[in-house]
């Protein structure tokens, strides 16, 4: 698959003058957010910051897919990324990854939601309107990794009434939130999925095709992306990173910090956090799969119940690894570089 790949090194002391233990620079993965460049100019204040406390330099990635990070994060080319909770569950259960953080919002919030959205002049007021008129409408989704672009919705509205969003409309597209915002706003799509954090930005990139859009649809709180690291780095590396995150916007220089945070979502910090946090990912998986077999065509009512069987099972082993890594406590470092 091609996918875009965005590659800046962030200024640190020269490479020279670092231990040799320290000399080779970590690599962090950006989940995509508008475009590459735009993500990685979001972070870099940040990250500049966060080199100069590990004195250590800092790359930094982003691509224009959650696949193409997905792809960078299985072939090991990040040491550690922000990526959705859905993406973080695929790397910690199959690519060596950890839950180092979760993010916080300045607004207090402990997630965001998945909503669709419509042209403010559009037939749809509601959902019925959408699952009134099948193959009718076209769709803009998020990819198959996105948790509001996608998992969310294909389990709350479609898997649950025994439908297929890829089948039910007339077209489906898939791209990112902002690109599918901008389709409903083009007429070039009736809906689109997105959710309550991007509307946000994408308000103030766009504050006149924002007017234009409505929202016909809102999920349950699902929970906020969160940092992930590879357990093959040295654990008091692991641990710097986590107290950096963590402490970041707090102490004496909070409001330059959080002025830099704020540059890249309206982040307001991070909170401590382990794989534990993922375990609401691994139920809108559960439930989807879940409701995927019951809808789908069996030979007779064993196989089904033996294929939901192995689905519970799967989910219980899943649910028992995760709660095995729990938040870490950090007070034994001390505020050193």
């Amino acid at each position: 698959m091609l996918w875009l790949l965005c590659l800046c090194a962030l200024p640190t002391r020269a490479i020279g003058q670092e231990p040799a233990d320290t000399a080779k620079p970590l690599t962090f993965g950006v989940l995509p957010m508008g475009g590459p460049s735009e993500s990685l100019e979001s972070w870099r204040p940040m990250l500049d910051d966060m080199s100069h406390a590990l004195q250590r330099p800092i790359r930094s990635v982003s691509v224009s897919t959650y696949e193409g990070l997905a792809q960078a994060l299985a072939e090991q080319r990040i040491d550690y990324a922000f990526v959705s909770g859905r993406l973080a569950l695929q790397a910690v259960t199959h690519d060596g990854m950890t839950v180092l953080a979760q993010l916080t919002r300045g607004d207090g919030t402990r997630g965001y939601y998945s909503v669709l959205v419509v042209d403010r002049d559009s037939p749809i007021h509601n959902v019925d309107d959408i699952f009134g008129k099948p193959g009718h409408w076209r769709y803009a989704r998020g990819e198959a990794l996105s948790v509001s672009g996608y998992l969310v919705p294909e389990t709350q509205l479609f898997a649950s009434r025994k439908l297929d969003s890829d089948t039910f409309f007339a077209n489906v597209t898939v791209d990112n939130h902002q690109n599918n915002a901008l389709a409903v706003v083009n007429g070039e799509a009736d809906l689109a999925t997105n959710n309550t954090a991007d509307l946000e930005r994408f308000a103030k990139h766009f504050p006149e095709q924002y007017a234009r859009l409505r929202v016909v649809w809102k999920s349950s709180l699902i929970p906020h992306a969160v940092i992930i690291a590879r357990t093959d780095l040295p654990t008091e590396l692991r641990e710097r990173i986590a107290q950096f995150l963590t402490n970041y916007a707090k102490g004496r220089n909070a409001a330059q910090e959080l002025a830099k945070l704020q540059l890249i979502h309206d982040i307001s910090g991070f909170r401590p956090a382990g794989n534990d946090v993922l375990i609401a990912f691994a139920d809108i998986d559960y439930t989807l799969e879940q409701r995927r077999a019951i809808s789908a065509q069996w030979v007779n009512d064993d196989a089904m119940k033996a294929r939901l069987q192995k689905i519970e099972a799967t989910h219980e082993q899943l649910v028992r690894q995760l709660k095995s890594n729990r938040p870490q406590n950090f007070a034994h470092l001390d505020d050193r570089p």
